[in-house]
């Protein structure tokens, strides 16, 4: 009987940061069929950006279990669906890729390797964490295969659906829903005190010269009103990786600087830095839309110029745009209500049936006669034999989706010394990242 049939469904999720894990969980919960019980298992691919417990603390999405894997590992998990793809050996209804391009391209060779013979098999969902400014062709396409591919907005949805017909590729997948963490309480006006909270990015800006300007200005505009607390939110702690890396953490740059009393760090659930915010400032991040939600101010920041490489040109047209200059005197913008509405953002309803859609085809999928179709990327070996291969071998599988040889052993789990090895490589890495390689490249500009 089909898990539809059961009101029960069984979730895998695999993510590779603390923010996909979060867009993943979340997503599942979501886009499942509506009165249906779920069983939810966590798989953190391991790598860089493997959230440490207090990120995953912070982002606050539980699971039924979770556990750290390598793509092999994971593969091995998912071949188990004849036996132990469950911790009860029952095989999964939906399984959600909540990675980066290539890994999800990864990992559709590698299950449509392991399930080429069997029509029974999870539904495969896939997306996008937040906003797509850049390389919107590459990492469409290497998420083609899935079931559904998941866009956040009606405009998403549409350049989806161009992109795919553009290449001659199926665009059925593509399935509009909203970011699925936007929530909470309505802003009802302005608080005592005043907080203005600066959301950072990781890598926007990557300067050291431009991150220090708008710390310079977040702390001149805490001076310029000493009755306003002024946050800056950040993502995380030195030595810790989001979805991208962070080799100028602000926490070091602040300790130049002399920033007054109402000045401060915080970290923690964005909604609930949200919950106190009368004014939310960005130069491009996903928090912007969240804050949107809310009929939070919002400014997305001009001073850097309005570019493609700090991705605030996704907000051309929105009515957010403007400078600290302005914010300084006082200016508070108004969003075009249209161009809200074309982002999923749903500040006026609508958001709590944003994805029913994606669970009816869920629901359809699952009841779907004799199964469920091959997984069928658009990249195989015949249509990209010079970019599929080294996709596929980062994650130690071979162009057919076979482990390559010499790959790490995935026919068992990793003993005691092999996690140990594991940690203390992920901790060199992280240390290489943060501490030598910005050394490396100073050097290199004497």
């Amino acid at each position: 009987m089909p898990a539809s049939a059961t009101k029960a469904l069984r979730v895998a999720v695999l993510a590779d940061s603390d923010t996909r894990w979060k867009w993943g969980a979340l997503t599942a919960s979501r886009v499942c069929p509506a009165d249906t019980e779920i069983h939810l298992d966590g798989y953190l691919l391991r790598g860089r950006a493997t959230p440490t417990p207090r990120q995953l603390r912070e982002v606050g999405v539980g699971a039924d279990s979770l556990r750290e894997v390598t793509a092999l590992e994971f593969l091995r998990a998912m071949d188990g669906a004849r036996g132990d793809g469950a911790r009860d050996g029952k095989p999964y209804d939906v399984l959600v890729l909540a990675l980066v391009g290539g890994g999800v391209q990864a990992m559709l060779h590698g299950l449509g390797r392991l399930w080429r013979d069997r029509a029974e098999r999870p539904v495969v969902v896939t997306g996008y964490v937040g906003v797509v400014y850049e390389k919107l062709a590459d990492g469409l396409l290497l998420r083609h295969g899935a079931d559904l591919v998941l866009a956040n907005s009606r405009q998403d949805a549409e350049r989806f659906r161009a992109v795919y017909e553009g290449v001659g590729a199926d665009p059925a997948a593509v399935t509009e829903v909203a970011l699925p963490f936007l929530g909470g309480a309505a802003y009802a006006g302005e608080r005592d005190p005043y907080t203005v909270v600066f959301a950072a990015q990781p890598s926007v800006p990557d300067s050291r010269k431009d991150r220090t300007y708008l710390l310079d200005r977040l702390i001149r505009h805490a001076r310029l009103h000493p009755g306003r607390e002024v946050l800056l939110k950040l993502r995380s702690r030195p030595g810790e990786h989001t979805t991208h890396i962070e080799e100028l953490p602000y926490q070091k740059l602040v300790q130049r600087a002399d920033p007054p009393p109402n000045f401060r760090l915080v970290y923690g659930h964005m909604g609930d830095v949200l919950d106190r915010t009368d004014l939310l400032v960005t130069v491009s991040s996903t928090a912007a839309l969240e804050s949107l939600h809310r009929r939070i101010p919002t400014v997305v920041l001009t001073d850097l110029g309005v570019r493609e490489a700090l991705g605030n040109h996704h907000f051309v047209g929105s009515g957010c745009l403007a400078s600290w200059d302005q914010l300084d005197a006082g200016h508070r913008p108004v969003p075009d209500p249209e161009w809200v509405a074309r982002q999923g953002v749903a500040a006026d309803g609508g958001y709590d049936t944003a994805f029913d859609e994606a669970g009816k085809r869920i629901a359809a999928l699952l009841a779907r006669p004799g199964g469920l179709p091959p997984l069928a990327p658009y990249y195989t070996p015949a249509t990209a034999p010079g970019y599929l291969p080294g996709i596929l071998a980062r994650h130690h599988l071979a162009p057919d989706g076979t482990p390559l040889p010499g790959a790490p052993a995935a026919d068992r789990p990793p003993g005691p010394v092999r996690q140990v090895v594991r940690r203390a490589a992920r901790g060199a890495y992280r240390h290489g990242v943060q501490r030598v390689a910005p050394v490396i490249r100073r050097m290199g500009e004497l």
